[in-house]
């Protein structure tokens, strides 16, 4: 059978798709680059704000009218049964999470450009009052470490050097079966190869409980040092009504905690912007903390209420105060980020080559995890000493470091060094 896959959202989800697909291809399917060639098409799917969902809809049946679809990820759990007809065909919540009590484990990674990473745990902990994903996904169901460190394994052996584990959040991994994310984090470094580990975004309550464990699992240079924090809002009030279930507080200690340890620290965080019952003083608030941490990635979301949560029906901000409190939240990301960049101009930095860019460029990764666009042909997941020469509004502009005779220098004192 011919296979064509597509996969929206979060790196979890792309990371499903991408396995789920993989253990199609090892039974003997092949994969195809365009829907009119498939007998079959995954869709991994996303449902967080409303706009992407219709998205989602739009696509699927639009595929469907060349190709049998199978729909995964979150929309095929929430909003499965007015898809399945026809055509489509959906995974189901038992289906969904049956990938995390064992389907997932020991698949043959047949096509690594679709391999997105490892996800290592379904649901959450939480219980967010706006959070369609904790409604779909379910409880907590987190992986045995062993399978993901085989997962892992798997990858290097095929040639894969940046290792990705997702969740929702990754601080809660383990907390149902007696471990817990610096356990796994421990157990994946440990692995006798030479790559880079990026640990995927992380709850600030879950992570307050590991907070010490975690720094120090972060010191192995095999961690990018990358933090993804959702703050959702810089005001405690909204904070509760959220039922975030901690302070902005907590929040502001654990990127001290990393910043105290890892200066070039690179934090990224998200914002909601109109939230219920936001107002000018929260957005204040939300103000003030952005200058004061100062993150290098804000993901801001305009507010979008979700079938099936409690906050669903609850009065929203007027959209004008909206669309002025997310101009400025994105603005002050804008200054933030460049300056930083642009602080950066100067500087050797250790990359991990990772794609190929455009115009005869690649792109890599800062150890961290920034992205540094370099002029040439460089073999993928090849590390490399590069100067900055330049920033763009969003990434790094570097020219290699060579020798006389033209051999990459691979060590400097600014940076720690991307180690086997």
């Amino acid at each position: 059978m011919k296979i064509y896959s597509e996969s929206y959202g979060c790196t979890q989800s792309r990371s499903e798709t991408g396995l789920y697909v993989n253990s199609m291809l090892a039974e003997g399917n092949t994969l195809v680059s365009r829907p009119e060639e498939a007998d079959m098409s995954i869709i991994g799917t996303c449902v967080v704000i409303k706009q992407t969902e219709d998205r989602m809809i739009r696509r699927i049946e639009e595929i469907s009218r060349v190709s049998r679809v199978r729909v995964m990820g979150c929309l095929s759990t929430m909003n499965g049964g007015s898809l399945a007809q026809g055509n489509i065909e959906v995974l189901n919540s038992r289906d969904f999470r049956s990938f995390y009590s064992g389907r997932l484990d020991d698949i043959e990674i047949r096509e690594p450009s679709i391999f997105e990473g490892i996800p290592i745990n379904q649901g959450c902990t939480g219980n967010c009052n706006f959070c369609i994903s904790h409604i779909a996904r379910g409880k907590l169901l987190s992986r045995p470490p062993e399978k993901i460190r085989n997962q892992v394994l798997m990858q290097l052996e095929k040639g894969i050097r940046e290792v990705r584990i997702s969740s929702l959040d990754t601080a809660a991994y383990g907390k149902d079966i007696g471990v817990r994310l610096n356990d796994l984090v421990d157990a994946i470094t440990s692995i006798k190869d030479s790559f880079m580990l990026r640990i995927g975004m992380m709850e600030p309550r879950n992570t307050m409980e590991i907070l010490p464990q975690l720094v120090d699992s972060y010191r192995n240079n095999k961690v990018f040092k990358f933090l993804h924090l959702p703050v959702q809002s810089g005001d405690d009030r909204i904070l509760e009504l959220m039922n975030r279930e901690y302070r902005v507080e907590a929040f502001t200690r654990i990127v001290d905690e990393f910043r105290k340890n890892f200066p070039d620290m690179v934090i990224s965080t998200d914002i909601i912007s109109g939230y219920h019952g936001d107002d000018e003083q929260s957005f204040d608030a939300t103000c003030r903390l952005i200058e004061a941490v100062k993150p290098d990635i804000i993901n801001i979301t305009r507010f979008s209420p979700r079938p099936f949560t409690r906050d669903y029906s609850s009065a929203v901000p007027p959209s004008n105060a909206v669309k002025r409190w997310t101009r400025v939240y994105t603005d002050m990301h804008r200054e933030i980020t460049q300056a930083k960049l642009i602080s950066l101009i100067g500087k050797l930095s250790r990359v991990i080559i990772t794609e190929t860019g455009k115009d005869g460029t690649v792109v890599g990764r800062d150890t961290s995890y920034r992205p540094v666009v370099i002029q040439g042909k460089f073999e993928k997941y090849s590390v490399m000493d590069v100067e900055v020469v330049d920033a763009a509004e969003t990434y790094l502009i570097g020219k290699p470091v060579f020798t006389e005779d033209h051999q990459l220098q691979l060590s400097h004192p600014s940076r720690s060094s991307l180690s086997s």
